[in-house]
């Protein structure tokens, strides 16, 4: 009988702890694009790298496991992944999808699949009304992100799961910010969880990396069907360096959210931060979903200065963090919304969603809290006092 073990350990011992063939504990990079067929009638497992290589079908089949999945994939990007899924849809089909969704999938919806005849509608996923009464006759995907991407806003994943099964719906999950590490989108009954691997899966921002997990073979056969014909697979080398990432994922991901709840807790008590989207403040409207449908708060939040004046004094002076796009790294990264992740969002429907200009996401690496704190006082020393900067203390 399988002994159980815990997911941090599930990270370090399993199928590919070591080579069968050699004993090496690192799985062997195989760079071949093309395989030998040893029989006329009968190929072997592998025939074209495009198709499946041992590297890539390393990381997919980790990626199945920790996320309790039946197969997974792995892309050239988050962006790939993403894309790959939709190609599940056809011509007339419509999709849901999380308000404040990333900027990369707001355009690939937006101005990609429209063009392909496919319809989309934008909701407030926190709102299960207003998901519920959005959905069409010809709803077939409901996408969301949660916490969402960058105003940290919590989605009921089993009452989006409920709705969706009863209205034959499939769901697609961004789980890029919780990693299988806090949350098991498919337990809850989500049909595709996605991911940037490039973030906190990787963790080093030394790669570019999607990855895609399903629990259906049917919808396994489809999606590997796509990936082969789309093409656009994760080269070998990064699919290693993933690999690699993932054995310390845990760690990381335990330290930086510690860090993060810190942080979070003392911008929302700088009178010059007008406020703070983390949900493992307990005032957090999603605070009590999250606690019940994940095991932590990740290492991403937000926080809202007065102004893009006050954001540029802050970003002048602040020292520890990169300012940068990305997330999930082992370095702090602070992200100016606005311009980076979300640059490719009018500037109405930003501001229509609360992605200000006043807006900076944080993403929590490992450095010291309290290092990070007293960064973050002196940078703030140097934004002007406004009178709607007006937070009492929490």
């Amino acid at each position: 009988m399988e002994q159980h073990v815990s997911f941090q350990t599930k990270l370090l011992h399993n199928k590919w702890k070591m080579d069968p063939q050699t004993g090496a504990v690192s799985v062997p990079i195989q760079h071949a694009s093309t395989f030998h067929q040893f029989d006329f009638d009968t190929f072997g497992k592998y025939d074209y790298s495009r198709s499946g290589n041992p590297t890539r079908e390393a990381l997919e089949e980790t990626i199945a496991a920790l996320e309790g999945g039946v197969r997974g994939f792995a892309f050239s990007s988050g962006m790939a992944a993403i894309s790959t899924a939709f190609l599940l849809l056809s011509k007339g089909d419509h999709v849901l999808v999380t308000e404040d969704v990333y900027g990369g999938t707001y355009r690939m919806i937006t101005e990609v699949l429209s063009r392909f005849g496919i319809e989309y509608t934008f909701v407030d996923m926190t709102d299960l009304h207003e998901v519920a009464s959005h959905i069409r006759p010809n709803t077939k995907v409901i996408y969301v992100e949660t916490p969402s991407n960058p105003l940290l806003k919590v989605t009921d994943i089993r009452g989006i799961v409920k709705l969706a099964k009863a209205n034959g719906c499939l769901t697609f999950l961004d789980n890029t910010f919780m990693t299988p590490a806090l949350q098991r989108p498919l337990d809850l009954g989500v049909d595709v969880v996605l991911h940037s691997a490039t973030k906190f899966l990787s963790g080093h921002s030394d790669v570019v990396a999607g990855l895609a997990v399903v629990k259906d073979e049917e919808l396994a056969k489809q999606l590997y069907k796509l990936q082969n014909s789309f093409g656009a697979v994760l080269g070998v080398q990064d699919a290693w360096l993933v690999l690699r990432g993932l054995k310390t994922l845990h760690v990381r991901l335990e330290q930086s959210s510690q860090s993060a709840l810190a942080i979070a807790r003392y911008l929302a008590n700088h009178p010059k931060v007008e406020e703070v989207y983390y949900p493992g403040l307990t005032y957090h409207p999603g605070h009590a979903i999250q606690r019940y449908q994940a095991s932590g708060f990740g290492a991403v939040l937000s926080f809202r200065l007065a102004d893009e004046e006050a954001v540029r004094a802050f970003v002048k002076h602040v020292r520890i963090p990169v300012f940068a796009v990305s997330l999930g790294a082992v370095e702090s990264i602070l992200s100016y919304p606005a311009k980076m992740s979300h640059a490719a969002m009018p500037k109405e429907e930003r501001e229509r969603r609360g992605i200000t200009d006043g807006l900076l996401r944080l993403s929590v690496g490992l450095e010291a809290a309290d290092d990070l704190i007293a960064d973050f006082e002196q940078a703030l020393s140097y934004v002007k006092e406004t009178s709607s900067s007006t937070v009492s203390a929490r």
